[in-house]
């Protein structure tokens, strides 16, 4: 995400790094370089190309365990555009997507009309190949996971895309809250509050990674349509994490999507990465 989320790596780990990473271990001091530059992305958005936005029934008291209606599909194309934003400054990345659910996300930014970087999400690893600088990065989500401040994993960032509940619903606490339910969850260090709308869809996600304060939000908004399901082609992302001085670093993402395909037709994940950048020579 970078973040994640999905763009939250995309943007920190193509666009900022000066060094080239082919293992998948960090030095602690390449991860400071990396939080360092945490402070200095964002992203904007385009108008959308939608059909019609609608109104969704109530819950039901006796559908509160099955509250969230996650989002089927076998394989999604999208393009869409990203604000990110610091105290610093604002930048901007036009986003191609492709996924297989539950297995692939691939992703080509692009800024001011230049392909930067090509990047590919399994469940197990993050790859990224940056065109402009040639330089390739191989990284478990445990090094992500250090890098942002809290836990990453394929399917948080499959639901940032998306806007399905990343964590498993088992052994949630159900609160109402007016209109909307609220899904507390515990995942090892982290507390999730899931903010299920009256449309059944998930509309605020809250992470709190506990010993060190660290908080994400993800907010999805401008249900549309789309294959007669609803898809958020709007959604916002909001990073409070320390940096290595302790300090409060706020980073604010905000995604728009402007075209957005549900197929069951296979796509194709082109990532083609030069030879000698995956066996560098060794001195």
């Amino acid at each position: 995400m970078r973040l994640f989320i999905l763009y939250v790596i995309i943007a920190f780990g193509i666009f900022s790094c000066d060094r080239k990473i082919v293992v998948s271990k960090i030095p602690a001091t390449l991860l400071n370089t990396v939080l360092d530059t945490l402070v200095k992305k964002e992203v904007l958005v385009v108008d959308s190309v939608r059909t019609k936005t609608v109104d969704a029934p109530k819950i039901d008291d006796s559908e509160l365990r099955l509250a969230t209606e996650d989002l089927n599909f076998n394989y999604l194309k999208a393009k869409s555009r990203i604000v990110w934003k610091t105290q610093q400054n604002q930048d901007t990345y036009t986003v191609d997507i492709r996924m297989k659910k539950d297995s692939l996300i691939w992703v080509n930014i692009s800024q001011s009309g230049f392909t930067g970087a090509t990047g590919l999400f399994s469940k197990s690893k993050v790859q990224f190949y940056q065109k402009i600088n040639g330089e390739y990065f191989n990284l478990t989500y445990d090094s992500v996971s250090v890098m942002m401040g809290f836990k990453v994993d394929y399917y948080i960032l499959q639901s940032l895309i998306v806007g399905n509940q990343p964590f498993k619903r088992n052994n949630s606490r159900v609160i109402r809250e007016n209109e909307n339910i609220i899904l507390k969850q515990q995942e090892g260090r982290i507390n999730i509050d899931n903010l299920v709308g009256p449309n059944r869809k998930l509309k605020k996600l809250l992470v709190n990674d506990v010993p060190t304060s660290n908080k994400m939000t993800m907010d999805f908004e401008e249900f549309t349509l789309l294959n007669q399901v609803l898809f958020p082609f709007s959604s916002q992302i909001n990073l409070d994490v320390k940096d290595k001085d302790n300090k409060n670093v706020n980073t604010l993402i905000t995604i728009k999507y402007s075209k957005v395909e549900l197929l069951d037709t296979p796509l194709e994940f082109p990532f083609k990465v030069p030879e000698k950048l995956l066996n560098p020579i060794r001195k």
